[in-house]
């Protein structure tokens, strides 16, 4: 390794501390302050496990330092629990890989873009880089709540039936979960919602706590139900009957949109590949043929 290569690495080295001090500094003068929160991030925050974030040692570790930096000026714990909830509480990633996943993608993207290129101008993409994280786990969240909804209207029109032959909606879950050949996240969530009822939790904080982990409005709404129904005593049935209409009418309305939408979203397509592929074969004769002297007709 050569003096010009080692120089280089030194000056992406300080280039890549200092961009991060801006950073942070810019980021800590225009963070948003903290806003009153909703009934479900109180749930986030009243009903989570011990954070995983008592674990850094910033007074032993320079990374760890890092990390607490950027935690406690960005305002991320919140966040990040709520989206290790949202996954389903896994034990890998937890809230303190994400966080950080997200100092090391902020300090290793800009610093290989800078020795591939061998420029200064990857400093400008750290706040992009940091990120990145957030990007690749909320993927992951809609996946879950996609599959979380895939049966839902069915979940509510079976719940609503077997209420309907008297019995409660708890029963009526544990019903539904136990004749199920293979559980859906949906059926796990509900059965970790009656787990927690069991453990001792109130119906109304296990709700709270379900809307929560999977963090789509739908389930929230279904959560508003039971407990206004539970609290002013009107008919469950019927609320859910007119939920499960208006979910299967949402669903229609929004396959209707993203069918008016194929057409515009094949015209890409069809110019790229599809449009020179067709000239090509209708073109290539007659150029063949004009190539080789003559008219290929």
């Amino acid at each position: 390794m050569n003096n010009e290569t080692i120089l280089m690495l030194i000056r992406a080295f300080l280039l890549i501390i200092g961009s991060v001090s801006v950073f942070m500094a810019l980021m800590n003068l225009f963070a948003p302050k903290e806003e009153k929160a909703d009934v479900v991030d109180v749930a986030v925050r009243k009903f989570r496990s011990s954070s995983s974030f008592a674990n850094l040692k910033p007074e032993d570790k320079l990374f760890d330092r890092l990390a607490v930096f950027s935690l406690q000026n960005f305002h991320l714990e919140q966040k990040l629990e709520e989206m290790h909830m949202q996954l389903g509480s896994p034990d890998k990633p937890q809230p303190v890989d994400i966080l950080y996943a997200k100092v090391i993608a902020a300090l290793a993207i800009p610093a290989a873009l800078m020795l591939l290129f061998q420029a200064f101008w990857p400093f400008f993409l750290i706040p992009v880089a940091f990120m990145v994280p957030d990007f690749i786990i909320k993927s992951k969240i809609q996946k879950r709540q996609a599959e979380i909804l895939g049966n839902f209207s069915t979940t509510v029109d079976l719940a609503a039936l077997i209420i309907e032959s008297g019995l409660d909606y708890l029963t009526a879950f544990e019903r539904i979960i136990s004749v199920a050949k293979e559980k859906t996240i949906l059926e796990l969530e509900l059965e970790k919602t009656i787990g927690e009822i069991k453990l001792g939790y109130s119906r109304r904080e296990a709700l709270e706590r379900l809307a929560a982990r999977t963090g789509v409005q739908e389930i929230r709404s279904l959560v508003s139900l039971i407990i206004q129904s539970d609290e002013l005593g009107t008919s469950l049935v019927d609320l859910l009957r007119n939920f499960s209409t208006d979910l299967r009418a949402s669903r229609l309305s929004k396959a209707e949109k993203l069918a008016a939408q194929a057409s515009t979203k094949m015209l890409f397509p069809l110019f790229i590949f599809i449009f020179p592929t067709i000239f090509i074969l209708i073109l290539s004769p007659m150029i063949g043929g004009l190539l080789s002297g003559g008219i290929g007709f």
